[in-house]
């Protein structure tokens, strides 16, 4: 919401010497955000001045129309002479009344101003339009004033208000009241302890006969209004100070009409709109759309309406989105003589859904969604037409449609001390009752033991319990007086060991060369189907959110997998080849058979039902860990060439956590979606005895490499973290022997199809106790060791903790490994 200072000052009584930079910092401590306070025309400079067109030369012979024209700029000048300009504009006619800047002086964005020969005529200064001038942006021609709005010759920045400060408030959803000017008004008054001028104090008469036939929906709309107007001027322009102050408010100026429902918009917060009432057929209706129904609104964009979205119907069809926008049909035009003003109030939340549904955030719909006054129509539609008529040479109609299906709101009850017991302050006696008050409550009860009764003003729909109430008073009071008294922590508490494991993978992970990243955790169908998951796969059970950031990802993930692919097809796009990322994270699994967790209230702590019911409505939320890999695991240089990353990288990271982790983790080939059937491993931990799988690594499908634009040969991984940990023994200092270590290697010949780790897996098993560890450094295939036939070759390590082996202990330990793996895989000694 812009704020111009000046227009601020008619409803408030400001002190003088405040700066729009003073009332910012004290709007802010009371929790209207100013994010800047913008000095209008602070590098204008003059002479500017008003001056009269006294005479006009066409200049023929070039491109475009070019005139000479002599003006009366007084003793501005000097010289009293006319001053002559050439001009190219063709809006203005000898006797205007314009603006004039002359050598020497400085328009808005440093344009400065001199006498030169231009066009073969001399030209010292010049004619002025409103975009020039920094007013609003109109390239129709310069600004021609009405008779009596200056002198000649007297200075025009005053008058036209080029100088202004202007706020630009970063209003909350919760503080729709914010959203004009007398809601802004109301809370300066407050912080300032002035009165306010109330710009919605106008004394509506009631109706002198019926208006415009209307019916409503209390459902969707509790209040609704119309108010007519006849014999229109539609050539009728809107005045200077209008269009300047919706211009200063962000709003592009229209026409008188449209103008004028924006500028009671601005003022009151009550959003209208005006029909050209000739267009409309038989009486107006309030109901929601039938489905299917379709409306052209203002934007030139057909429109297909949802059950959910309000419309305003005639005989025809709908008229208008109702709160978001009109239909082209009804639009007001430069002919309309018949004006027809709205003033609703809707239910919020069908406005705010309608908006997002059609991407249609106007004004209205902002004002909407967020709350605006219930019992502000009559007189915003009334401040409306009163305009028309002064302005427009409009007469209104002295009957009107009234509906009011509205209930009164009732009070709320809480104690006098309760701001101060939330905010850890004693207020002194009368502070809760003088806030509320002043922000416009009705109080009933006295005494700081006192127990108050406070009915909200309507235009406060955001203050529904005691605490909305604490939190007036407490802003009002300064958030900044509340002390800040840091806790203090008690001794002997530090990371837990969970947290300890993450820090030590993160570091892990980094000295290996992966990079950290930090994915949104919301995909969609299409990165489902990106990962070549089965209809009934688990992964594809997920929470749908009620309003997802986009629309494109309303699903909470339930694997790591798509937002890792997506940060690294991010990177490989700007011209990264060889990356490495790993995510830490969360994925959300619903449990079978979940329902909606209920809504509690927040005037008592939950019953154990009630937290019974959130607890098996809130999804498993397993800790994962995954990565992803493409390009070069080590590159290519003076020492020699690189290595691609392949599966076998992605299944060593895994190691790498689970080794982090104190764990021994097993490989074994698996066929598991993302990953191709032929190069993916399942990884398992044992718990007490039992097989454990925590996760799949290994390179990915094709197809799936194609769906996220992602490198060839891209390998992946992901591993439940949780699992992991159970698997985890308690944290022991290892065991460090002085004595040497027996080194003996193997290379054992196995069918092809026999997959390595189980090999080491059986070595290790029949080394026995005094096996330190186990590692492949070879595989071998080709004409030496047969046809589908395979060579691995492992180290062993052998080492006792009390004496150094003998030749002969370590060799019958090394027969005793080859001989389970000959047995358990068909292996035999090579050569």
């Amino acid at each position: 919401m812009r704020v111009p200072l000046s227009w601020l000052r008619e409803y408030v009584d400001l002190p003088a010497d405040v700066t729009a930079r003073e009332l910012a910092t004290k709007l802010t401590l009371a929790g209207l955000e100013v994010e800047t306070v913008d000095e209008l025309g602070a590098d204008l400079t003059g002479p500017l001045v008003f001056g009269r067109v006294l005479e006009i030369e066409e200049l023929e012979g070039f491109k475009k129309p070019i005139r000479h024209c002599k003006v009366d700029v007084g003793q501005a000048n000097g010289t009293g002479e006319p001053q002559e300009i050439v001009c190219g504009a063709r809006n203005f006619s000898e006797g205007d009344l314009v603006v004039v800047v002359l050598p020497g002086g400085v328009l808005p964005g440093g344009f400065n101003i001199g006498a030169r020969k231009t066009y073969g005529r001399m030209s010292a200064g010049m004619i002025c339009s409103a975009t020039e001038l920094g007013l609003w942006e109109d390239h129709a021609g310069i600004v021609v004033l009405p008779e009596g709005f200056g002198a000649v010759g007297e200075d025009a920045i005053g008058p036209l208000g080029l100088r202004e400060d202007v706020l630009d408030i970063a209003v909350t959803p919760d503080r729709g009241y914010a959203l004009s000017m007398r809601g802004v008004a109301r809370d300066t008054a407050a912080l300032y302890g002035v009165e306010l001028r109330d710009p919605a104090g106008l004394d509506v008469a009631a109706p002198a006969g019926e208006g415009h036939p209307a019916t409503v929906d209390p459902a969707v709309c509790d209040r609704y209004v119309l108010r007519g107007v006849t014999g229109f001027d539609p050539d009728a322009p809107s005045p200077l100070w209008m269009k300047r102050r919706l211009a200063h408010s962000g709003v592009r100026p229209v026409s008188l009409a449209v103008d004028v429902t924006n500028y009671v918009m601005l003022e009151l917060g009550q959003p209208l709109h005006a029909w050209d009432r000739d267009r409309l057929k038989g009486a107006l209706r309030v109901r929601r759309a039938a489905q299917g129904e379709k409306l052209e609104t203002l934007d030139h964009v057909q429109r297909v309406l949802d059950t959910d979205d309000i419309v305003i119907a005639d005989e025809t069809g709908p008229v208008n989105i109702a709160g978001v926008m009109g239909g082209l049909t009804t639009e007001i035009s430069l002919t309309s003589t018949s004006v027809l003003i709205e003033a609703g109030h809707f239910e919020a939340m069908h406005i705010a859904r309608s908006s997002r549904r059609h991407q249609l955030s106007s004004e209205s719909s902002r004002r909407f969604e967020r709350g605006i006054d219930s019992a502000a129509q009559a007189v915003a539609a009334t401040r409306a037409v009163e305009l028309l008529a002064e302005l427009g040479g409009a007469r209104v109609e002295e009957g009107y449609t009234h509906i009011d299906e509205s209930a009164a709101r009732g009070p709320i009850t809480l104690r006098a001390t309760h701001p101060g017991d939330v905010a850890g302050v004693d207020y002194p006696e009368g502070t809760a009752r003088t806030w509320l008050e002043r922000i416009g409550c009705a109080v009933r009860g006295d005494g700081d033991d006192a127990v108050l009764e406070v009915t909200p003003p309507t235009w406060r729909p955001d203050l529904t319990d005691p605490n909305d109430l604490a939190e007036e008073v407490i802003r009002f009071e300064g958030y900044e007086n509340i002390p800040s008294i840091p806790p203090r922590a008690p001794a002997g508490r530090g990371l837990t060991p969970s947290q300890r494991l993450r820090r030590t993978l993160g570091r892990v992970l980094a000295d290996t060369g992966y990079n950290e990243v930090l994915s949104y955790p919301f995909v969609g169908e299409a990165d489902l189907d990106g990962l070549q998951l089965e209809e009934d796969d688990a992964r594809r059970v997920s929470l749908r959110l009620a309003n997802p950031l986009n629309e494109r990802e309303p699903l909470l993930r339930t694997t790591l997998l798509p937002g890792l692919f997506k940060a690294l097809a991010r990177n490989v796009g700007r011209g990264f080849t060889d990356v490495a990322l790993f995510e830490t994270g969360l994925v959300y699994r619903p449990r079978p058979g979940a329902t909606r967790a209920p809504l509690l209230p927040v005037d008592r702590g939950p019953s154990a039902e009630e937290l019974r019911q959130i607890d098996a409505a809130v999804p498993d939320q397993p800790r994962r860990v995954g990565a992803v890999l493409a390009g070069s695991a080590e590159r290519a240089g003076w020492w020699g060439p690189g290595r691609p990353a392949t599966w076998a990288d992605a299944i060593q990271a895994a190691r790498d956590i689970a080794r982090t982790a104190g764990v021994e983790l097993e490989v074994e080939a698996d066929r598991h979606a993302p990953w191709h059937p032929g190069r993916c491993a399942a990884l398992y931990v044992r718990v007490d005895g039992e097989r454990l799988l925590v996760g799949h690594a290994g390179e990915l499908h094709p197809r799936t490499v194609k769906a996220f634009a992602l490198p060839e040969r891209t390998c992946a991984m992901e591993v439940e973290l949780d699992r992991i940990e159970r698997a985890r023994g308690g944290d022991t200092a290892p065991t460090v022997s002085t004595y040497p270590v027996a080194t003996q290697d193997v290379a054992l010949v196995v069918d092809e199809s026999v997959p390595v780790g189980a090999v080491g897996d059986a070595l290790a098993e029949g080394a026995g106790e005094l096996l330190e560890s186990v590692r492949l450094f070879d595989v071998y295939t080709g004409e030496q060791v047969g046809e589908g036939r395979k060579s691995a070759a492992f180290t062993l390590r052998f080492r006792a903790e009390d004496r150094t082996l003998t030749a002969e202990e370590a060799g019958a330990a090394r027969d005793a490994a080859v001989a389970l793996a000959a047995e358990r895989t068909g292996a035999a000694l090579r050569g």
